[in-house]
């Protein structure tokens, strides 16, 4: 007869489930404060030439983007390329408005460093981007910057 006896084990204990709802609630805060919404609804089809010599924007809160493309409802809107600025179409004569607006939209402080982004599509004839490049240069945003895709370099 053994004076000590092994106790047997009653199974695991329960896991502690009492900080649960802060836990939930804290990462629900999380997501919602750094979540980006999107902004801009594309009308137009954008499939993006590739590059291999790309830089990233640094701050893209400081950029303005205007789109060209064809339009993705090509049987309402034709097919021929289309601009469109914000969730709008619009015509080349609309850009020294828009430009004008986003330098309003932001502190005087950063309007020096607005950056114009021409999202173009592969396809898009020059002529159109020429008139947007002209119209961009008469409302005095000389910072272009054409977004782009990652190619594979072929060297």
């Amino acid at each position: 007869m053994s004076r000590f006896k092994t106790k047997k084990s009653k199974g695991t204990a329960a896991i502690n489930t009492s900080s649960l709802p802060d836990i939930i609630f804290m990462l629900l805060f999380f997501f919602m404060v750094t979540t980006v919404m999107r902004e801009v609804s594309l009308k137009v089809k954008l499939k993006l030439p590739e590059a291999t010599e790309i830089q990233k924007l640094e701050r893209k809160s400081l950029v303005s983007y205007i789109y060209i493309g064809p339009p993705v409802k090509s049987a309402l809107y034709g097919t021929n390329s289309r601009i469109q600025l914000n969730d709008t179409f619009a015509t080349v004569d609309d850009i020294q408005e828009f430009v004008a607006k986003e330098r309003e939209d932001r502190d005087e402080a950063d309007r020096k460093f607005i950056t114009t982004s021409l999202k173009i599509d592969g396809i898009t004839k020059m002529g159109i981007v020429t008139d947007v490049k002209q119209e961009l240069r008469k409302a005095g945003a000389l910072k272009i910057n054409y977004s782009t895709r990652k190619g594979l370099d072929k060297r």
